[in-house]
């Protein structure tokens, strides 16, 4: 009978302490619990980019026709020390206005400065009692006009 009181009586001690924890945990989680953000910002997103696998399987391209142009003949390359098509010009003066056409009265497209290196691509043309050639820089085709032979050198290919 001893066991039987003392089993009753652990047993409704166990459950008071029980019960007076779990009333103190509650209590705890009430007072001690953050507050509430102001503003939910929402669910994250993320960003998802799918690479496909490269296959093993080779591409062949349908053969396509194309055309090819018909061929330029160039002229011949004047002699070395000559002005003519194809001979390369350095220019030997400060400053040299290429014109839009040859001669003086033509609008100046800009300035080639000393040493400047240009490809002669079209002349002789006379006027003013200059001869003209047409220059183009090797480096920008945008760089071209008319200039006088007085103020030019030609010089070996580069």
């Amino acid at each position: 009978m001893i066991k039987q009181v003392l089993n009753r009586k652990v047993l409704m001690i166990g459950l008071a302490i029980a019960s007076t924890l779990l009333c103190a945990s509650l209590v705890y989680i009430l007072i001690a619990r953050p507050a509430v953000p102001a503003a939910d910002p929402g669910p994250a997103s993320a960003a998802l980019t799918i690479i496909p696998a490269p296959t093993g399987t080779p591409r062949t391209l349908p053969p396509t026709l194309t055309s090819v142009p018909p061929t330029t003949t160039l002229p011949p390359t004047p002699a070395p020390g000559e002005f003519g098509l194809g001979a390369y010009v350095r220019v030997d003066t400060d400053a040299l206005n290429l014109r839009s056409q040859p001669g003086l009265s033509f609008e100046p497209l800009f300035l080639a400065f000393d040493a400047e290196v240009f490809l002669i691509t079209d002349g002789p043309r006379q006027a003013d009692d200059f001869t003209w050639w047409y220059l183009t820089a090797s480096y920008d085709a945008a760089r071209a006009g008319w200039a006088a032979q007085d103020y030019l050198t030609v010089i070996p290919s580069p």
